[in-house]
């Protein structure tokens, strides 16, 4: 990413950017949160989607948020919208309580989601 790149790092891209940061080896994060290096390599050049509980680990032993690293790992369209919201606005054959609905449900069980992994819960 340079300087005059608008766009945000992906999740890849903040993970290996924190563990350079860090001055951290892949070798040894892997290690530290239980994860093969090679895994490890695939999830910093987005090959992989590492599951919440290694994204946890990954935030803990970086001294990052999880919910920081959890955040940008959400799609979103180019108006900032996430790309769920923006697919159930386009979808043609909802009505438009069905899309307010769907649109409230969604942020529901993101809420719950978050407010989850601050606590330390999983759902």
């Amino acid at each position: 990413m340079t300087d005059g790149d608008p766009r945000p790092l992906t999740l890849g891209e903040l993970i290996r950017t924190q563990r350079e940061m860090a001055a951290m080896p892949m070798r040894r994060l892997a290690e530290m949160v239980g994860i093969s290096n090679p895994y490890l390599s695939q999830i910093e050049r987005n090959l992989r989607e590492p599951s919440e509980r290694v994204l946890e680990a990954i935030a803990e032993n970086l001294k990052l948020s999880a919910d920081v690293l959890a955040e940008s790992t959400r799609t979103s369209d180019p108006e900032g919208q996430p790309e769920v919201i923006a697919a159930i606005r386009r979808d043609p054959d909802l009505t438009r309580a069905q899309r307010a609905a769907l649109e409230e449900m969604y942020e529901t069980f993101k809420d719950v989601t978050v407010s989850n992994r601050r606590r330390g819960t999983h759902g």
